[in-house]
C-alpha cells in the first residue's frame, strides 16, 4: 500500500465528523489511511469490527475466515444475509463492506490459521484483531505476533459477557493472563450469545483500534476490560508481565 500523505476532498467530506473531534485531527486520520489491520475470525465480533474499521478510514483490512455462511450466524453476523449461506465469511464481508467505504482496501484469506502457515498468512501489519472463538489459535496468534512484536488487539463473547486486552510490547501477553490451561472451552455453538454482546464488544474493540491506529495510543494498556450485559456493567482489570511467562519473559 502506498503511504499518502494528504486526504482528497471527498475523503476530508467523508471523515469530517472525525476530524471535528478535540482529540482527532488530520493527522490521525491520514494515520488511518495508511494503516493496515488484519482480522482473524469474520464472525459475530468480526463483522462489527470490520465495519467500524472500514467506515472511519483504515486504509487497508485483511480478513482471515475459512467457514461459510451458516443461517444460525444471521442473528448476530451483521455482515451478512440470507443470500450468503453457504457462502465464505471473509468474501460475503468484503462484498458487504465494499459497499461502505470504497477507499478501504480489503484482502481476503479463506485458510484455516496454523502453525504451518501463520507467517504466511499474518505477515505484518499495524494491528492483527483476534476475534475467534478458538483457545488454540488464540494461544497461535499471541505466540506469533509477540515473536515478531506486532500489537495483538484480542476479543471474546459468549452468552452475556466479553472481554477486550490490547498487548503490545509494552505488557504482558495473552498467556500473562490466561495461562495455558483452556478449561472446558465456550462457544456459541454450544454456550449460546446474545447479539448485543457482540455488538457492544465489537464497538468498544473498533474503538481501541481506532485509538491505536490513528493515535498511537492504548487506551486499555495493562487492562482487561470485562463486560457483563446481564447487569449492563463494565470493569477493568489489571494485569501485568508474567516473569515466568513462556511467551513473553524473555524479552
Amino acid at each position: 500500500m502506498t503511504t499518502a500523505d494528504a486526504l482528497s476532498d471527498d475523503e476530508l467530506m467523508r471523515y469530517s465528523r472525525q476530524i471535528l473531534l478535540d482529540d482527532w485531527d488530520i493527522d490521525a486520520q491520514i494515520c488511518l489511511k495508511n494503516s493496515h489491520a488484519i482480522i482473524v475470525g469474520m464472525g459475530g465480533l468480526g463483522c462489527p469490527v470490520a465495519q467500524t474499521l472500514a467506515r472511519a478510514g483504515v486504509g487497508q483490512l485483511t480478513l482471515i475466515d475459512d467457514d461459510a455462511v451458516d443461517i444460525s450466524n444471521l442473528q448476530r453476523q451483521s455482515l451478512y444475509t440470507t443470500l450468503d449461506i453457504g457462502k465464505p465469511k471473509s468474501v460475503c464481508a468484503k462484498s458487504a463492506l465494499s459497499h461502505h467505504n470504497e477507499y478501504t482496501a480489503i484482502t481476503t484469506i479463506t485458510e484455516r490459521i496454523s502453525a504451518d502457515n501463520i507467517c504466511k498468512l499474518i505477515g505484518k501489519a499495524d494491528l492483527v484483531i483476534d476475534c475467534t472463538d478458538n483457545f488454540a489459535v488464540r494461544d497461535l496468534l499471541n505466540r506469533y505476533t509477540r515473536s515478531q512484536n506486532l500489537p495483538l488487539l484480542s476479543t471474546s463473547a459468549i452468552a452475556q459477557v466479553g472481554q477486550i486486552a490490547l498487548y503490545t510490547e509494552q505488557t504482558g501477553c495473552y498467556r500473562c493472563v490466561f495461562g495455558d490451561d483452556d478449561g472446558d472451552e465456550m462457544t456459541c455453538a454450544t454456550s449460546g450469545v446474545l447479539a448485543s454482546t457482540v455488538a457492544v464488544i465489537g464497538a468498544m474493540a473498533a474503538q481501541v483500534a481506532l485509538d491505536f491506529l490513528g493515535r498511537g495510543v492504548n487506551p486499555i494498556a495493562g487492562k482487561l476490560l470485562l463486560w457483563q450485559g446481564a447487569t449492563l456493567s463494565l470493569k477493568q482489570l489489571s494485569f501485568s508481565q508474567d516473569a515466568n511467562c513462556p511467551v513473553c519473559s524473555a524479552e
